[in-house]
């Protein structure tokens, strides 16, 4: 649903990058990334965004991440007008799977492709299964897990999948955040996840609690909806068996307040 590729711009660090340069990230998938809407020039919750990218760069390479160099490159791949999916990868090309011990020196990938049309998109049609991710607070392009998980959804006929953490309840989607609505509230899982840019957006935006969440409690909320920097707000209209409304007016409102946050300057 979220970080789906597409042909676009791609530099490393602010110019192109060849074949040979990506050979590392494509064997080896060890790194982390952010994807951020960027639209005439703005990014909804940028300082979250480039905050995350120094957290996760910390935990995955042991360094620090130079956020400066990460806004001038995602410049040069952004039009000063229109809207682009801009996806900034943070790698190292010398780690190997047998040098992955070595010191880092990191590098940012960054990549745009166009974004989707205006309007929300469709309802999801979400399948639940047993899964949790490798360290779920980093945003991590070891996306192997999810991405089998999500064929086998589609495969099946469901749109996505839907994590639960065993006895915790559930966590997460694939690649976005899962709300819940009970009355005027929004109810987030508590279980261990990836805290995306646009739930914790709309955390400052409606009022809202977390607590455990199980399938069997998911029967008990009013509606449900996905998550994510790329697409915003999205219903879900179905879960397993379980149906929700795709147009509650709660739904309705945290999709116009995300839309109309004016976003901070690339």
């Amino acid at each position: 649903m979220a970080d789906q590729d597409a042909p676009g711009t791609a530099e490393l660090d602010g110019r192109p990058v060849s074949p040979a340069e990506l050979q590392t990230l494509a064997l080896t998938n060890y790194g982390h990334y952010t994807t951020m809407l960027v639209e005439d020039g703005r990014v909804r919750g940028l300082p979250l965004h480039l905050e995350r990218l120094a957290r996760d760069c910390r935990t995955v390479f042991e360094t620090e991440l130079d956020l400066g160099r990460v806004r001038e490159f995602a410049r040069r791949v952004v039009p000063a007008t229109g809207a682009v999916v801009v996806r900034v990868t943070v790698f190292d090309p010398a780690l190997d799977i047998g040098t992955i011990g070595s010191p880092a020196e990191p590098r940012l990938l960054v990549t745009a492709r166009p974004a989707g049309g205006p309007g929300p998109l469709p309802p999801l049609r979400v399948r639940s299964v047993t899964h949790r991710r490798d360290l779920p607070e980093v945003k991590s392009v070891a996306l192997f897990g999810s991405l089998w998980r999500r064929r086998q959804a589609q495969r099946a006929g469901f749109d996505d999948v839907l994590f639960v953490d065993g006895e915790r309840g559930i966590s997460e989607g694939g690649t976005w955040n899962i709300g819940f609505v009970s009355g005027r509230q929004v109810v987030w899982p508590e279980a261990d996840h990836l805290a995306g840019i646009t739930m914790e957006l709309l955390r400052g935006l409606h009022p809202c609690r977390s607590e455990r969440v199980g399938l069997a409690e998911a029967a008990g909320f009013e509606a449900a909806f996905a998550t994510n920097a790329a697409v915003g707000v999205r219903a879900v209209s179905a879960l397993d068996g379980l149906l929700f409304p795709a147009g509650h007016p709660v739904i309705e409102e945290l999709r116009a307040r995300y839309t109309a946050l004016p976003g901070d300057p690339l």
